[in-house]
């Protein structure tokens, strides 16, 4: 029997994507020696993408689908899809086309290394995305590796082709909060990548802004490093130190030379300069006490409001 590849395709308002991604992935079938499975997920989507997914579940055996309930994000997402796998190898892609179908042939022939785990792509270039997004795209990598436990590649995309062993530890993360990018690397195994040029979208319009990539890169520094909390430690202790020296001055100078203190508008700056940094820290440590809090409920990651039929895990 041939061996199974199974594709996660994340979905949100895609419906323009649909049949042009299945036709594209239907070319590269042809051109391997593997089972195709796909599994799309409907995140919530609020145009027709799931009576997209309806017609092309029931026109076509190999493809199954799950319907959110809402939107859960891009993260549930993912774990929903890669929960109802059965390949052999596992493969995560954007239905717009921007992961180059054709690239699945060469990661596929690098995969048959019995050292190879995991076979990922990063992108060399950013054409096409507004130049304000690439920078911060490349100073959130050069910041999380210089502060994060888990180095994280400049480029890297949820693109990838693994084996099943690599995803079967990935599931065991049940974490709420989830960075894929980030547990990707933090399971181990030995992974490679492969560079290709940006694509732009085949159809639709993305639902990423820079806010809510902004968010998203924060989230990714929270989980994965402490250093936010260390360095609102120092810098409480810094404003500590610093406050102590400022007294020391004002009383020797008051006692040798008489010098009343006096100003008090540079008081006032000083209060709220005070008040700034004891804010900062809190978000800080709000920001990881609210991550603790999320998991604490146990909520589940996604919940599912339709399927078709093939088994749920």
């Amino acid at each position: 029997m041939s061996e199974l590849l199974s594709v996660v395709v994340p979905c949100f308002n895609e419906q323009e994507s649909i049949p042009l991604f299945y036709a594209a992935m239907e070319q590269v079938r042809n051109k391997l020696p593997l089972d195709f499975e796909y599994v799309f997920v409907d995140d919530g989507s609020r145009d027709q993408t799931l009576v997209e997914l309806r017609k092309l579940a029931h026109d076509q055996s190999n493809v199954h689908y799950l319907s959110f309930s809402r939107n859960f994000g891009k993260e549930a997402a993912l774990y929903a899809g890669l929960s109802h796998t059965h390949g052999d190898y596992i493969t995560m892609m954007d239905v717009d086309l921007q992961d180059p179908p054709e690239l699945l042939i060469e990661m596929y022939a690098k995969i048959q290394d019995p050292q190879i785990d995991c076979v990922g792509t990063r992108r060399v270039t950013r054409t096409g995305e507004p130049k304000i997004r690439s920078f911060f795209a490349k100073m959130f990598y050069r910041i999380i590796n210089r502060i994060g436990q888990t180095e994280m590649v400049d480029g890297a995309r949820d693109f990838r082709l693994m084996t099943r062993p690599m995803l079967d530890a990935i599931l065991e993360l049940k974490e709420v909060n989830r960075f894929s990018k980030g547990l990707f690397t933090w399971v181990g195994f030995n992974t490679v990548y492969l560079a290709y040029e940006n694509r732009e979208r085949v159809a639709g319009t993305t639902s990423w802004n820079f806010w809510k990539l902004f968010s998203y890169s924060i989230d990714g520094i929270v989980n994965f490093s402490d250093a936010p909390l260390n360095i609102a430690s120092f810098v409480g202790a810094l404003s500590c130190v610093g406050s102590a020296i400022a007294m020391l001055v004002i009383i020797f100078r008051t006692i040798a030379y008489g010098d009343p203190t006096s100003g008090w508008p540079s008081l006032v700056c000083i209060f709220l300069f005070i008040g700034g940094i004891q804010l900062l820290c809190l978000g800080i440590i709000g920001k990881y006490i609210g991550k603790i809090f999320t998991e604490t409920k146990k909520r589940p990651i996604y919940i599912v409001r339709e399927t078709d039929q093939q088994d749920k895990k």
